[in-house]
């Protein structure tokens, strides 16, 4: 593509990496002169200063992070719709000042609204991407200004048919460092380990179910990789009293191993040694609704067999995730567990584990920054 990109990301750049930081990394591998804008500190402004600030990203060439404050309060944004949006024209317009070259392309994965795509000059394409589920009238209103929408699910896509703009499929991404690692068999000690990864600060975790599940399985080590107090999380965490009760819970249970946040590479490593994984959201309320999970590749890419809530983008594909049928409630997940893992030789078998690495192989970053790019062009 070799363009000047500007993404808006409703997360923070971090040690957490989801699908927003990834295409940064990508778009910036192929060519391109990526600008990754962090979202304002809700507490921090000035009437005085619009600060907005560039830094390189370390090891990369040609991938900045975009640091900026308000020069408005940002809750205007919920007290005040029509005033935020006035007043944010002028910090679009610092924003664009400060990269130093003409920006060519707007990618935004920003269902806040945070900076609508319509105030952004119509001769930039402006792409919107939404790769969680809208929640609310905002996040509908955030496609209103793109001139193409790209979603992980039809599901998405299908709301914003009423802008009239072109709606392509693109599945989630995975990165490279999960590419061509080799996979280890069950160890030794005959006790089997199902991997989970993400922020368990999380309130949509099925918290119930999992706990079921983690409580029947005793002879099953349990390995969950990811946030588990708040400061580890640069993606937002729960501070209910709920959330650090269910933490202290598992940290007492003999057959869970809490390993926090890894870079990527090491987590790439560690999914590998893993001999099953579990997916366990309430549909109900987590945010994707039990459509499409960023997680699924990375386990995918592992060969190993993935056992789920319901998960709708890869319904009739019980080859790459077992998963439950009914959507109103987890209830059948931890028979679905149990008898998975008895018969794990019959859903870890080779044909199996090749197509599983065969589908994630197909579905990297580098290939859907591609298939993007035809579209784009074609």
């Amino acid at each position: 593509m070799h363009k000047v990109i500007l993404i808006i990301s409703p997360q923070s750049w971090g040690n957490m990496m989801l699908a927003k930081h990834h295409y940064a990394i990508e778009l910036a591998k192929q060519g391109n002169e990526v600008y990754y804008l962090n979202p304002p500190d809700n507490h921090q402004w000035s009437w005085s200063s619009d600060r907005v600030t560039i830094k390189p990203v370390s090891g990369y060439s040609n991938l900045f992070i975009i640091d900026q404050q308000l020069y408005f309060p940002y809750k205007l944004k919920f007290h005040s719709r029509n005033l935020y949006n006035l007043l944010v024209k002028r910090q679009i317009r610092k924003i664009l000042a400060t990269i130093p070259k003409p920006v060519d392309l707007i990618w935004s994965f920003d269902l806040g609204n945070l900076f609508p795509l319509k105030y952004f000059d119509k001769k930039l394409l402006r792409i919107f991407h939404p790769v969680d589920e809208p929640s609310d009238n905002n996040a509908i209103l955030a496609g209103k200004g793109a001139d193409i929408i790209f979603s992980v699910t039809k599901e998405i896509l299908e709301k914003y048919l009423r802008f009239g703009k072109p709606l392509h499929f693109i599945n989630h991404g995975l990165a490279d460092e999960f590419i061509g690692i080799e996979s280890k068999s069950v160890s030794s000690d005959n006790h089997i380990k199902v991997g989970l990864s993400g922020n368990l600060m999380r309130p949509d975790l099925d918290r119930r179910i999992l706990l079921l599940i983690v409580h029947e399985n005793p002879e099953v080590i349990f390995h969950f990789y990811g946030s588990h107090s708040i400061g580890q999380s640069n993606i937002g965490a729960t501070e209910d009293i709920a959330t650090p009760m269910f933490i202290k819970e598992l940290e007492s249970l003999k057959n869970v191993v809490l390993h926090g946040v890894l870079k990527t590479e090491e987590l790439a490593r560690e999914l590998n040694r893993m001999d099953a994984f579990l997916i366990c959201y309430n549909i109900n309320k987590d945010q994707s609704r039990g459509t499409n999970y960023h997680k699924v590749l990375e386990y995918i890419s592992t060969g190993k067999v993935i056992i789920a809530n319901n998960i709708t983008t890869y319904k009739g594909m019980n080859e790459l995730v077992v998963m439950t049928s009914g959507r109103d409630n987890n209830d059948e997940l931890p028979a679905l567990f149990s008898n998975t893992i008895r018969h794990l030789d019959k859903f870890n078998t080779v044909d199996l584990y090749n197509k599983r690495k065969a589908f994630a192989k197909d579905n990297t970053y580098k290939k859907q920054v591609e298939r993007i790019a035809s579209i784009l062009n074609g």
